[in-house]
């Protein structure tokens, strides 16, 4: 599900269920991230895949990228996965308001 910058905001900070994830290269994700971000680039085929196994399922995903664009593509695929909630960050980090942190290496 696509949510605007707003709503998917708003909606992250009242889900005690909540994880985010980053689906950007590791060198976008050095430049900044939504904080408690996780990482993973979709960019890696079948290493994505592999992380998203590991996921627990029961969670619900709020997910971004840059512009939108691969973090749709990546809810799609965890939904084929059986993962039941993923919301999209329309728009992307690239027009995020909200909190920035640098990740720590």
């Amino acid at each position: 599900m696509n949510l605007s910058q707003s709503d998917w905001k708003k909606q992250l900070n009242e889900d005690n269920n909540a994880v985010i994830l980053d689906v950007r290269t590791q060198q976008e994700w050095e430049e900044g991230i939504i904080p408690n971000a996780i990482l993973n680039d979709i960019y890696k085929g079948q290493g994505f895949i592999y992380k998203l196994e590991e996921l627990d399922k029961s969670k619900n995903y709020y997910v971004y990228c840059k512009a939108g664009a691969r973090s749709s593509q990546a809810c799609n695929i965890m939904k084929q996965m059986g993962f039941e909630n993923t919301y999209n960050l329309d728009g992307g980090f690239m027009n995020w308001k909200g909190e920035v942190s640098i990740p720590e290496n």
